[in-house]
């Protein structure tokens, strides 16, 4: 023979609503305590998607102005924070970047424009010799020696370093 069935309150088993609100309270104690951690990590993420994008940039000045034959121009006339463009004389614009918030980027020579001519060297005047440069990144609020700062070197070749720290580019 089978057994008799439970009555049916017994077989509806769930949560209350106590039960619900107390953990949501906890998850919501634990989640206010764990986000201030996060900030480093979200400014080193900033500074390093900034960082990669003006790489990129950088690179694809030089692919374009080889294939082109030159008159490439990387354009920050805004201010490097603020973003950039990557024109050609004749085809206009190629490409835009706006910079996230919350980062400082400068130039050690505060030039708002770089060119590049048809061998890919890069140059802070139209026309004029290859330069190395270099560009600070880091987060808005902190300093150029913050552990998250990073500094690009740019040498007149085109070749790209990326320091730590802010820390100085070989010479």
């Amino acid at each position: 023979m089978c057994s008799p069935r439970p009555p049916a309150s017994r077989r509806l088993r769930g949560f209350t609503i106590i039960e619900l609100m107390v953990t949501v309270a906890v998850i919501a104690v634990l989640a206010a305590i764990a986000a201030p951690s996060f900030n480093p990590l979200i400014e080193r993420w900033r500074v390093r998607q900034i960082t990669e994008e003006l790489q990129s940039t950088l690179y694809f000045a030089r692919s374009e102005a080889i294939k082109r034959g030159g008159g490439i121009t990387i354009d920050a006339t805004g201010g490097w924070d603020q973003g950039w463009k990557v024109t050609h004389t004749q085809a206009g614009d190629l490409q835009f970047f706006t910079a996230p918030s919350k980062v400082v980027l400068t130039q050690n020579n505060s030039k708002p424009k770089i060119f590049v001519d048809r061998w890919g060297m890069l140059s802070e005047i139209n026309g004029g010799a290859a330069t190395a440069m270099n560009f600070l990144l880091y987060p808005t609020d902190k300093n150029d020696n913050d552990h998250n700062a990073i500094r690009l070197c740019v040498s007149s070749g085109g070749r790209i370093l990326q320091k730590s720290a802010g820390a100085a580019c070989p010479s």
